[in-house]
């Protein structure tokens, strides 16, 4: 599954979902993670009330499961969920993304709890849904 991180450094999850000009997007499952890329965002992102800004971030992440954000608008957070990507408050700007990604990895290898769970499965169902209606 693939996963996306908000930040300015590469290093922390320290930027707002609405301003982030760069989001870096990991493969991640049981065996380990791997960064497959940096989706990068121009334009004047900080201005407020600006739904416009959100439609290419919305867009660049309908494959992904999570997006871990340091701030996120409740817009922008539903817009997320309806299209079945699930977003994540960081508990701090000071959170590391290596730190997130290996946490993720041992709780795929155990029991994920209901959350991500429910997450994968509308991943796998809407995966299912879209190859259906091509065929």
């Amino acid at each position: 599954m693939k996963i996306a991180f908000t930040t300015s450094d590469r290093v922390h999850i320290n930027a707002h979902f609405g301003w982030a000009k760069e989001i870096d997007v990991y493969e991640i499952s049981t065996e380990g993670y791997q960064f497959i890329e940096t989706l990068k965002f121009e334009g004047e992102l900080k201005e407020d009330k600006n739904e416009g800004k959100l439609l290419s971030k919305l867009d660049a992440l309908t494959d992904c499961t999570i997006v871990y954000v340091s701030e996120i608008g409740g817009s922008a957070a539903a817009r997320l969920i309806k299209k079945r990507v699930t977003p994540i408050k960081a508990r701090s700007q000071e959170e590391e993304i290596s730190q997130i990604l290996d946490k993720l990895v041992q709780t795929l290898k155990g029991s994920p709890p209901p959350w991500l769970r429910k997450a994968l499965q509308q991943k796998t169902q809407n995966f299912e849904d879209d190859l259906e209606a091509t065929v």
